[in-house]
């Protein structure tokens, strides 16, 4: 299978322009950018993908070796910028693929031009002088419920990661997303996300990069984002007023002003 059928691409926008490239989070596929990505037709050449086992992507490309740690979908993402001849790139990550794509951009930083974190988390769990969001203990509950019932924790848990009671279909559509995903990789997906400790890449980023921060977000407080900021030379933190982890979703005029601002 190619790599584009691989990973379910779409490219629209503006033949020959910047690249702007957007990559989804956990229990999400490139539909969540749906209400962002098509504003920069205009001006640059769109691409969104679904990593392996998500959206419409080939389940059966999945490996337990390359896929047992962030790397392996950062070398996902770089194997879809050479296969579409893609330099100058603007990298969209949203939650774990923010931490994908700044993996990618510190193991190829002549491909990148500049980074968007959206709701960006290098380590999930606290450590001494930093805050992560969630103990030790917190993390070991949530990865043995996922294991247990993965459906039942997508229910219990995407309308809390979402946020904006008083929108429940938002909640509901991250539940479906949750649903969409291979289980068993998203299982596995997710063990790789809430352990993984990225800190330690963070000051190797060269490119210009922006962190998008809600005040309100359950899954990256917002000290994680000042500590994004802080430790990333050069970065720039705006903070949205939304609420939840999926602005793009909850927030996606806020969103694309912010990106756009950017990027433009």
């Amino acid at each position: 299978m190619s790599v584009v059928d691989r990973h379910d691409i779409h490219v629209s926008g503006a033949a020959g322009a910047q690249p702007l490239v957007f990559a989804h989070g956990f229990g999400c596929d490139q539909n969540m950018w749906r209400h962002v990505a098509p504003r920069f037709e205009d001006a640059f050449t769109v691409v969104t993908f679904d990593h392996v086992g998500a959206g419409g992507s080939d389940a059966s490309a999945y490996d337990p070796v390359r896929h047992g740690s962030l790397q392996g979908y950062a070398d996902d993402v770089l194997t879809i910028l050479r296969e579409l001849d893609l330099h100058d790139v603007v990298l969209v990550g949203h939650s774990v693929s923010a931490t994908i794509g700044v993996l990618a951009a510190v193991a190829e930083p002549e491909r990148f031009d500049k980074l968007v974190l959206v709701g960006p988390s290098p380590r999930y769990i606290d450590d001494d002088g930093y805050t992560g969001g969630f103990t030790q203990s917190d993390i070991v509950e949530l990865l043995d419920s996922l294991d247990s019932n993965y459906l039942g924790w997508s229910a219990a848990t995407a309308p809390v990661i979402m946020g904006n009671p008083d929108r429940p279909e938002l909640g509901a559509e991250l539940t479906a997303s949750f649903c969409r995903s291979d289980p068993d990789i998203a299982r596995r997906f997710a063990h790789v996300t809430f352990l993984s400790d990225n800190r330690a890449d963070l000051p190797h980023v060269t490119v210009p990069t922006l962190v998008l921060q809600c005040r309100d977000d359950v899954i990256a407080p917002v000290a994680v984002g000042e500590y994004v900021r802080d430790a990333i030379p050069g970065a720039r933190l705006v903070l949205l007023d939304a609420t939840g982890h999926c602005p793009q979703l909850s927030a996606p005029d806020a969103t694309t002003s912010a990106i756009a601002g950017f990027v433009r």
